[in-house]
């Protein structure tokens, strides 16, 4: 099954919209594409008279780093496959005024485009079609005039990715064109990156990209857009920036980048990617002024990143997660992979900092490290040494001097990996890289343990799903932050801290949870936990239609580990002084692998619960499992209830 989120639809959430407020229109309809004058990425010129044989002709506005129009050309290589026997034409055309002709080169090679694809200089063609954004797309008909403009189809969009299209909008446009009859809908609303067109800065303002601009995107934007990193486009050379002004102002404005999901209410967070409403101003300024350079001697000294990495140094020690590159297959799921590593500690070693990094962002849905004692059984059955994780919209945040993780002489390292097919053959191999603490500087061990509710019964439809867990007895420690999980339903998300008085008090909220952007939310300062304190958490689930990310509203969803299943863990990470971490409260990872043993064997009693009564009894189960049976019918009466599966340990 090609997987709910792909990689490079991340930022896709943020970047990639529609205008606010405007309605697709007919006022695209019957426009006449007369004339085309431009070359292809080869230095051939085209003409309007090249395309006279066929009867329709797909004009598609595509961009070299827009991801939605990476995710669409090879659907359009699919269609011409299928259309061009019977009279369709097909012609890819590049307006970016930022897309250069050998960026134009690599994308027709990268996506094995079988038509030609031309470089728009001047946006000559985007103006005669009034095309607006990559992907878009204009299907002509025999005197070159538009009959359908919009998209493709319906399977990508602003934060989520379906398995499948619901809406086969350029392929039924053209269905009805060779079949004689009216096109039944011939506008769509476009989604995606708006075309960086070619304009004429304002001489005059006082807002540049050298003065002020250059440095509010370094200081919000260029961790991650820059060479390398997570997002599909670099925020630091002025030629390419100036072609993204009315996106990043779009895109500001609507709230969708920088990424920050907190209320600002709750909680002051040291890795706040919130951007004051005086900059946010400034980038709409600088827009509409038309993007102008300024000086561009005065740009800000580039901030030094350790290359390939987001760790603050070069790694200590790194170890690939698997021996060997692992082939991940076009489609189907994909159990969980577990690699065993070991790293040869000889002693015990202090980690201050940690990445996963995944090899192939496009199928690497997560990561998670553990370090065990030799000869743990793999996976979620370790009860401890929970190390770090890779989630999609992970960084890698600083953390307060002489407090580290421990890593007990002779671990092994435990890696579970979590594939997710995206339609066509890939390989990964991820990587960890380490930096470890002096031992005579750490004075606090970090712990991560979680509050889990892995009794999820979502039914179809349902908008406001709301479940609480609680974790008991935590001890007197230093509270990090918080590291909430949930799938494609996640709603909301909240954590409330209980004092032993009965004290409660908010301390993060999430109003939108947004499963693209999994954030470690890293207070300002840590805060003081009494002995005996609570920490509740409160998830919301949206099972409707209304949910675009859904993967269906009409399935009753429960707890499980595919994207399609649900999760609700309460992530969150303390301190406590060196030699106190037996004290603390159960891991992570002790609660998890309860956790998923128990709705391992709800799974396996509803697939016997065949009449749906809630019990079934031990004649009609399975041999093999007669002695699972025995040790959790606690009464003896050769009958195993919901609940009796439900409460065994």
């Amino acid at each position: 099954m090609l997987r709910s989120f792909v990689a490079s639809l991340l930022v896709v959430v943020a970047f990639h919209s529609p205008l606010p407020g405007v309605e697709s229109s007919a006022g695209h309809l019957g426009l006449q594409l007369a004339k085309i004058d431009a070359d292809d990425f080869r230095g051939r010129r085209w003409q309007v008279q090249d395309f006279d044989q066929p009867d329709l002709l797909v004009v598609a506005f595509l961009g070299t780093q827009c991801p939605l129009a990476k995710l669409y050309a090879t659907r359009l290589v699919e269609l011409e496959k299928e259309y061009a026997p019977r009279g369709v034409g097909f012609v890819a055309v590049m307006s970016n005024t930022q897309d250069s002709i050998a960026e134009i080169a690599a994308f027709a090679r990268d996506h094995q485009l079988t038509f030609p694809v031309l470089k728009d200089a001047g946006n000559r063609i985007a103006d005669r079609l009034a095309a607006e954004r990559t992907p878009e797309v204009f299907l002509l008909d025999r005197d070159r005039k538009v009959v359908y403009w919009g998209r493709v189809d319906d399977q990508y969009g602003i934060g989520f990715a379906r398995d499948f299209p619901r809406s086969f909008d350029l392929k039924n446009a053209i269905d009805d064109r060779l079949a004689g009859r009216p096109i039944k809908t011939p506008v769509t609303r476009s989604i995606g990156c708006i075309i960086g067109r070619q304009k004429k800065a304002d001489s005059d303002s006082k807002i540049t990209f050298g003065n002020q601009v250059s440095r509010i995107l370094q200081k919000h934007c260029v961790e991650c857009h820059r060479e390398g990193e997570i997002a599909p486009f670099a925020l630091t050379d002025y030629d390419e920036v100036s072609g993204w002004a009315d996106m990043i102002a779009e895109t500001v404005r609507g709230g969708r980048m920088p990424p920050w999901h907190a209320d600002p209410a709750h909680g002051s967070f040291a890795n706040d990617r919130s951007m004051s409403d005086e900059d946010k101003q400034t980038l709409y300024d600088w827009a509409d002024a038309g993007a102008p350079a300024g000086d561009l001697a005065n740009l800000p000294e580039p901030v030094q990143y350790t290359p390939g990495w987001l760790l603050p140094q070069e790694p200590d020690m790194v170890v690939n997660v698997s021996p060997e590159p692992f082939e991940v297959p076009a489609d189907g799921a994909v159990k969980y992979q577990y690699f065993r590593v070991d790293p040869g500690f000889t002693e015990d070693k202090w980690l201050r900092y940690a990445e996963l990094q995944p090899g192939n962002r496009e199928v690497v849905h997560h990561i998670l490290a553990f370090a065990v004692p030799k000869g743990t059984k793999r996976g979620l059955g370790a009860q401890h040494g929970y190390l770090v994780g890779y989630v999609p919209g992970t960084r890698i945040e600083p953390l307060p001097k002489g407090w580290a993780k421990k890593i007990p002489a002779g671990s092994e390292l435990i890696f579970q990996v979590h594939y997710t097919p995206i339609g066509s053959p890939q390989i990964d191999h991820s990587r960890l890289g380490m930096i470890f603490a002096d031992d005579a500087e750490v004075t606090h061990e970090i712990v991560t343990t979680s509050a889990v509710q892995p009794r999820l019964n979502i039914p179809p439809g349902d908008d406001n799903y709301t479940v609480t867990a609680v974790q008991r007895n935590l001890p007197d420690s230093q509270l990090l932050g918080f590291s909430p999980h949930m799938h494609l339903r996640g709603k909301a998300f909240r954590y409330e801290l209980i004092d032993p008085s009965g004290d409660r008090s908010t301390l993060l909220d999430i109003p939108a949870y947004d499963f693209n952007w999994q954030t470690f939310y890293l207070f300002d300062n840590p805060i003081s936990v009494d002995a005996g304190s609570q920490m509740l958490c409160t998830a919301a689930f949206d099972n409707s239609s209304k949910n675009l990310n859904n993967p269906d509203p009409t399935a009753t969803v429960r707890w499980g580990d595919q994207t399609w299943d649900e999760m609700m863990i309460g992530y969150f990470h303390y301190a406590v002084p060196r030699g106190e971490a037996k004290a603390a409260a159960p891991t992570m990872r002790q609660r998890a692998a309860d956790a998923v043993r128990r709705n391992g064997r709800l799974r396996v009693f509803e697939r016997i619960d065949r009449d749906g009564d809630g019990k079934i009894a031990r004649k009609e189960t399975p041999s093999e499992l007669h002695a699972t049976f025995d040790r959790l019918d606690r009464n003896g009466d050769s009958i195993l209830t919901r609940a009796e599966v439900e409460a065994g340990e």
